[in-house]
C-alpha cells in the first residue's frame, strides 16, 4: 500500500527532538523523504498500523500533527509531478536504490 506521511511538529523546546525521532522512525519504515516534512512509500497494512501507533505515542496532540494518507496503486500511478519531483519507481519499491 502506498502512503503519504506529512508531519508538522511544533518548534517549541522539545519539538526538534520529536522531529528528529519521527523522521528517523518514518525512514525505518522504509518511506522516502520527498520534501522536508513529507514522506512517501510502499508499506504493508500491518506496518501502517505500527506507524499510526508510533505517531500517536510520539506527538503532542495539542501542538503537533501527523497526516497519514493511504493511496491505492491506480491513484498513485495517476499522480502528476510538475518540476523536480520524486522517483516513482524508488518510492514504490520497484527500485531499491538510486546512484547519481
Amino acid at each position: 500500500m502506498n502512503i503519504w506521511v506529512i508531519y508538522d511538529i511544533a518548534s517549541k523546546k522539545s519539538g526538534p527532538k520529536r522531529r528528529k525521532k519521527i523522521i528517523k522512525e518514518i525512514e525505518q519504515f522504509g518511506l522516502y523523504r520527498v520534501q522536508k516534512s513529507v514522506f512517501l512509500g510502499d508499506i504493508e497494512k500491518n506496518r501502517l498500523e505500527e506507524l499510526v501507533l508510533f505517531s500517536q505515542e510520539l506527538i503532542e496532540p495539542k501542538e503537533d500533527s501527523v497526516y497519514i494518507f493511504p493511496m491505492c496503486k491506480e491513484d498513485f500511478e495517476a499522480v502528476t509531478v510538475i518540476g523536480k519531483g520524486f522517483n516513482k519507481e524508488l518510492v514504490t519499491g520497484k527500485t531499491r536504490s538510486m546512484i547519481f
